[in-house]
Formats: structure tokens, C-alpha cells, sequence
């Protein structure tokens, strides 16, 4: 039986330059920094909160073929792969702090029938949505364009 979600990937440009953005600026922590033969590193990062979930940070490479790996590196500077969600307690504050160290936001701080959202960029170009949650029911969404 599946008891929870440990880990996920996201496709980075540099693990160095990465690990530095998720630690630095965004406050995770390191959790594994592995060099696993000359052609793979095994790098995570976890939150403080929630040290049972690991980022890996990861390069399109091998053993993805390299008409796959030309295709994520091409979203990756096109600023088009998806990231994660971000749960925040203030989500203006945190635009503040992060927009103060120099995070790319696509979307600043707005309402939206499930709480405040903003949309900003990993260094690699992920989209990341900050989400500073409050109740809802589907009626809340009813005549809502979320475009």
C-alpha cells in the first residue's frame, strides 16, 4: 500500500546553481549530495517542515534519450516545464522577501477563491506557485475566469 510521496524530480540547468537557489534563497535544506560515478549526481533538497519530501535536482541526461534530453533543455530556456506548489503562510510577504532577492515572477500576489497565489520561477525556469491557502467550496469558483 502507498503511504505517502517522498520524492519528487524537477529538471534543473545546474545542480550546483540550483542547490544554491532552493537553499540560499527559498530555504530548503540539503539532503543527499551524491556523486554516483563520473556522469550522475544524486542531489535533494528538503524543506525543514517537511524533511520527508526530497526535490531531486536533476539534469536531462542520460539514460533519457537524446532527442528527449534536447526537447527539456529547449522548455528549460523557453521558461516551460512545471515545478512545485508552495504552500506560504503570507503569500504578499513572501513575494516581497523573494522579489527582494531577485526571484522572477510571472504573476504577483492575487486573489483567487482558494486563497493568494503568485507565480514565479525556479533559476532553471520552472514555474512555481506560491499558495497562501484558505477554505473554499466549489460554489466559491462559480463565474470565476481564472485566465
Amino acid at each position: 500500500m502507498i503511504t505517502n510521496i517522498s520524492l519528487l524530480s524537477v529538471w534543473v540547468k545546474d545542480i550546483d546553481e540550483s542547490l544554491a537557489f532552493y537553499t540560499d534563497v527559498l530555504g530548503f535544506e540539503v539532503g543527499d549530495d551524491l556523486q554516483l560515478g563520473p556522469d550522475f549526481r544524486w542531489c535533494t533538497v528538503v524543506h525543514p517542515k517537511q524533511p520527508e519530501v526530497h526535490l531531486h535536482l536533476t539534469t536531462p541526461s542520460g539514460p533519457l534519450p537524446d532527442y528527449l534530453i534536447e526537447a527539456m533543455r529547449r522548455a528549460q530556456d523557453e521558461g516551460g516545464l512545471p515545478g512545485v506548489g508552495l504552500n506560504v503562510d503570507d503569500c504578499r510577504a513572501t513575494y516581497e522577501d523573494l522579489r527582494a532577492k531577485g526571484v522572477e515572477f510571472l504573476q504577483e500576489p492575487e486573489e483567487r477563491p482558494y486563497g493568494v497565489e503568485a507565480l514565479m520561477r525556479d533559476n532553471s525556469g520552472n514555474w512555481m506557485v506560491l499558495v497562501e491557502k484558505r477554505d473554499y467550496v466549489p460554489e466559491d469558483f462559480e463565474g470565476v475566469d481564472m485566465g
